[in-house]
């Protein structure tokens, strides 16, 4: 009898099949965690609704909600997340997002569509749920599915630090985009990420706008360096190390697709070698990220060695499969004026970034938002 012949697929194969296994994993361990969020947020809702509409009819009292509070507590005392406070939470999750104006918002922006985990199948524009799950009232009402795109603890800082709609459904959205927990969407909120991501008016080359459209909901011009604790006067040694020292936190400010490659990256220009300040990998646009850093306000001149910086990335560090490498200025402030005469002639896709705040029209944000959400449904 002849021995079996097996047939051993090589390294890279196996390679391909491993990663194969692991996608299945990720694709249902994320769908089972998006499931049981779904549920969650329904049970809020639902909750939230009845306790609202309990108090409004002047059947309950505060007192009634302690009292829930405690009943639920003793029916199951290793039970987390219905205490006095998170049911009043519920309640302000029902009554802010149960609104005629905020679901008109949602409606004209057509966000049911985009965003959507593929768990979290709608049956006439709701969310299916569990019979178990309906509460007897008669007025009982679906939860947007927009709502499930995070989670409930971010729901409560977006509900308690945003000022107007619009914010809250950026926030929703980006919490979901970025993959943000709940001390990170509390930072991009106190941030005003927001104002920085909508504004209309980066400062970015006609390159960088031809090259890479998307760029402008994916790089801010604007960067909250607070947790530096910079003096007033300090020079670029200190800003530089800060940043190291804190480079969590400045992805963050960045945006998460930023990935950390080195400090001060060395690229041969001739006989000498130049560094570059910070070195980024973008997951999104698929390119290099050159950072320079400056403790004084924007001057022309930087921009020129930007484009040394770039020229020199793309053709010595570059992969083949890679996008042109893109250049980021980060200075204290900066003359547009200035910028942009400077910026006009330039063919590299550099962006001036400033390390302040700034606050945009409320009208200049509803826009924004809509054409985010354009965005988001084009790179879905």
């Amino acid at each position: 009898m002849e021995n079996d012949i097996q047939i051993v697929p090589s390294g890279n194969e196996l390679q391909k099949q491993f990663e194969f296994v692991n996608s299945l994993i990720e694709r249902h361990r994320s769908s089972a965690i998006a499931l049981v969020n779904n549920e969650a947020m329904q049970m809020y809702w639902d909750i939230g609704q009845y306790i609202s509409s309990q108090l409004k009819s002047a059947h309950w009292g505060t007192k009634v909600v302690s009292d829930l509070a405690d009943y639920l507590k003793l029916q199951n005392p290793k039970r987390r997340g219905f205490s006095k406070r998170n049911l009043y939470n519920m309640v302000k999750f029902y009554d802010t997002y149960s609104r005629p104006l905020f679901i008109d918002r949602i409606s004209q922006l057509n966000v049911s569509d985009f965003v959507q985990l593929p768990t979290a199948q709608k049956k006439d524009n709701a969310i299916v749920q569990l019979g178990t799950a309906q509460l007897e009232s008669p007025h009982n009402q679906q939860i947007p599915s927009l709502l499930t795109f995070t989670t409930f603890t971010n729901h409560v800082e977006i509900m308690n630090r945003c000022r107007n709609d619009e914010e809250r459904i950026f926030y929703i959205l980006y919490a979901r985009h970025q993959g943000l927990k709940t001390e990170e969407l509390r930072r991009c909120i106190i941030n005003q990420t927001f104002a920085s991501l909508m504004d209309k008016e980066k400062m970015m080359s006609p390159k960088l706008l031809a090259d890479y459209p998307q760029a402008e909901f994916m790089l801010k011009d604007k960067a909250v360096i607070d947790f530096l604790n910079l003096p007033k006067t300090h020079n670029e040694h200190h800003l530089h190390q800060g940043l190291l020292e804190h480079m969590k936190a400045f992805i963050l400010e960045l945006g998460k697709d930023f990935l950390f490659v080195e400090s001060e990256f060395g690229v041969q220009v001739g006989g000498s070698t130049k560094r570059i300040d910070l070195l980024f990998f973008h997951r999104a646009l698929q390119c290099l990220v050159a950072i320079e850093l400056k403790a004084i306000d924007f001057q022309p001149e930087f921009v020129g060695k930007m484009d040394m910086y770039l020229e020199a990335l793309d053709r010595d560090v570059k992969r083949d499969n890679e996008n042109p490498s893109i250049g980021i200025i980060l200075c204290p402030s900066a003359d547009r004026s200035m910028v942009e005469y400077t910026l006009n002639r330039s063919l590299s896709p550099t962006m001036i970034a400033e390390y302040q705040r700034k606050l945009i029209p409320q009208e200049v944000m509803k826009k924004s938002l809509e054409e985010y959400c354009a965005f988001l449904k084009s790179n879905k």
